[in-house]
């Protein structure tokens, strides 16, 4: 065996060291599932995978997403759960109360990151806002502690107003939640409800044609995965009966709503994205709290009120954030 002298051995080393100093381990790659009982949710994704760029995380680069969207029929949520389980996905971002639902019922390994979603606790999702426990954390909208805000921009809007029909899907835990909510908060406001309880698409067209023939004086639509999907059915109505519509995000205003009161979506879905790389960079979900919003805006449609010869009180008007003409 022929045994090199030292210098080349230190020789060597040296031509060496410049790569040996600059090696880094490979990055780490990370795979995420996109879990929602509704349609593609491009204006939350969008800003979402914005956010997660100005954060480091590059699509195609060091993040994967893989789309699960369960487009109404809530049945399928489960096989897309189990699909992501499959795929070895890092996380599950899951949008809309029984997308997180099955999520957890799924999974107690695969962190969960709930976006926007009315009342975890009393779902049972997280034991408490400050300490969620298990593997689910993520944004809530106050979407229960809104809803007598928006009976009380109705009240304001039209002082007269008395009965108003709330739409909203009764197979939907945090809807059934938030509909109990709207009940309760209408009797001090001098105002009764007609809850328009909906399963499928057909009840959607009975309980609008009872509408039709029993006109209330407002229209109150909780929005999910089903009333969403006949929104333009919702407001041809509204319109045709001229009734004063009142939704909880600001996208339904853009679409023709009279006025919406709720969390600015924008900041949702930034703050949603920031839970996902804590938990990506090695936080677990229990040690991260459950965020509400901070912000929020009041929208109003002008041309809506123009159609249905409605006035806009000053006073309203004047705390709007985004006036639509």
């Amino acid at each position: 065996m022929i045994k090199l002298p030292s210098f080349f051995l230190l020789a060597g080393l040296a031509t060496l060291a410049p790569f040996l100093v600059h090696a880094q381990p490979a990055e780490k790659v990370h795979h995420v599932g996109i879990l929602s009982g509704a349609s593609d949710v491009p204006q939350f994704f969008d800003a979402f995978r914005q956010r997660l760029r100005e954060l480091g995380h590059l699509e195609g680069k060091n993040i994967f997403f893989e789309h699960r969207y369960a487009a109404g029929d809530l049945n399928r949520l489960p096989d897309f759960a189990a699909q992501l389980i499959d795929e070895k996905v890092d996380l599950i971002v899951a949008v809309t109360t029984p997308a997180v639902v099955t999520a957890k019922k799924a999974t107690t390994a695969i962190p969960i990151v709930m976006h926007n979603i009315p009342d975890p606790v009393g779902v049972g999702l997280v034991d408490s806002l400050a300490s969620p426990g298990g593997n689910v954390t993520g944004t809530s909208s106050l979407g229960l502690d809104l809803s007598g805000k928006r009976l009380e921009l109705l009240k304001e809007t039209v002082p007269k107003l008395a009965r108003v029909a709330v739409l909203w899907n009764a197979a939907d835990r945090g809807m059934v939640m938030m509909s109990e909510r709207i009940q309760a908060a209408a009797p001090p406001l001098g105002m009764s409800i007609k809850a328009l309880a909906v399963r499928d698409a057909q009840d959607i067209n009975a309980v609008l044609g009872e509408t039709a023939k029993n006109r209330p004086d407002a229209l109150y639509m909780i929005a999910d995965r089903l009333t969403a999907l006949h929104l333009n059915q919702v407001l041809d109505l509204a319109v045709k009966l001229r009734l004063p519509s009142v939704f909880e995000d600001g996208v339904f205003v853009n679409a023709g709503g009279l006025m919406a009161y709720g969390a600015d979506r924008a900041e949702m879905n930034r703050r949603t994205a920031g839970y996902v790389d804590k938990i990506l960079r090695g936080t677990p979900p229990r040690n991260l709290p459950v965020e509400q919003p901070m912000k929020f805006e009041l929208a109003i449609n002008l041309k809506t009120a123009k159609q249905i010869s409605l006035t806009i009180p000053q006073n309203v008007l004047a705390r709007a954030d985004r006036v639509v003409k």
